[in-house]
């Protein structure tokens, strides 16, 4: 029996094994270590993104003081944004968003001015995300809406942190 293992051993022991293990071993590291790499690459940019658009970036709810506690505290309880990164615009000061780069709309009360808030903001990068009721929009409004680049109709208040985490990574963040 021993000799029956010797003779085996041997055999895996020729160098023709050894380099082929060896070669194999090789491109099984490299290719460990190439797919570590492609997720490194491919996850850092989006989590930085993320993590300096929740840190940095306002967003602006145009809307009713009552829409707009509302709103906030929604934001708020998901402890995902900071209580002093979400401002309040109402329809007498539209202009002092033009340096914010999210805003929610609340179509309630600002749909008759969307056109002053879509005027609002300072490049397509902003990006708008419209809280409306279901069927509240005209579809010519709609149709409209639908033409804006980085704009966003929502009609649950689930969905609304879904599109807002979402517009946050999409749109590029300018540090200036």
């Amino acid at each position: 029996m021993e000799n029956i293992l010797r003779q085996i051993s041997n055999f895996y022991n020729h160098p023709l094994f050894i380099i082929v293990g060896g070669i194999t071993v090789t491109l099984a590291f490299l290719a460990f270590v190439y797919r570590l790499l492609c997720w490194a690459f491919g996850i850092t940019p989006i989590v930085f993104r993320l993590g300096i658009a929740l840190w940095q970036r306002k967003v602006v709810i145009f809307g009713s003081f009552e829409i707009f506690e509302s709103l906030k505290s929604s934001l708020v309880d998901s402890n995902i944004f900071k209580k002093n990164n979400i401002l309040h615009i109402n329809s007498d000061n539209i202009d002092k968003s033009k340096e914010e780069t999210i805003f929610l709309v609340d179509w309630e009360t600002f749909g008759d001015k969307i056109e002053q808030v879509f005027s609002a903001r300072k490049n397509h990068q902003t990006a708008i995300v419209i809280y409306a009721k279901p069927a509240s929009i005209p579809q010519d409004k709609m149709s409209e809406i639908a033409n804006r680049a980085n704009t966003v109709v929502v009609n649950f208040r689930g969905r609304l942190l879904n599109d807002i985490l979402t517009s946050l990574i999409t749109t590029s963040y300018d540090r200036n």
